[in-house]
């Protein structure tokens, strides 16, 4: 009996799936086997470190906002400008905060400034 030719469809998967793997080390982008299992884990931490990201990112500008703010005045802190900020509807976010905070702190203490004689004259007179 003859030979019987394959096609080329499982090939081009494993081909697919190797191209992935080529940076990996030692068996894990040799082996098929092992190459999938590493695709997978590879995809998984991805997608979870894409959510980790975000939340590392807001805890960072959060403490950079935190620490400006509180270097200018002791009673002053991250919640109370926030808090001020939601009374007043102004839409800053944190990320924008907190590139504030590095490259021009007179600019955040004016702003925090302006709240706080708001805020605190309603408060007062209300």
């Amino acid at each position: 009996m003859t030979r019987i030719r394959r096609g080329y469809i499982a090939r081009r998967r494993r081909t697919k799936i190797r191209l992935f793997a080529s940076s990996f080390r030692g068996a894990h982008s040799r082996l098929t086997r092992t190459i999938t299992q590493q695709k997978i884990r590879a995809l998984v931490s991805a997608h979870r470190d894409r959510d980790r990201q975000k939340i590392n990112f807001r805890r960072l500008w959060i403490t950079r906002i935190n620490a400006a703010i509180r270097e200018r005045g002791v009673c002053y802190s991250y919640s109370r400008l926030i808090n001020d900020l939601y009374k007043r509807q102004l839409l800053l976010n944190r990320k924008i905060l907190a590139q504030i905070a590095i490259s021009n702190r007179n600019c955040l203490y004016m702003i925090s400034n302006e709240i706080i004689k708001e805020v605190g004259w309603k408060e007062s007179t209300g």
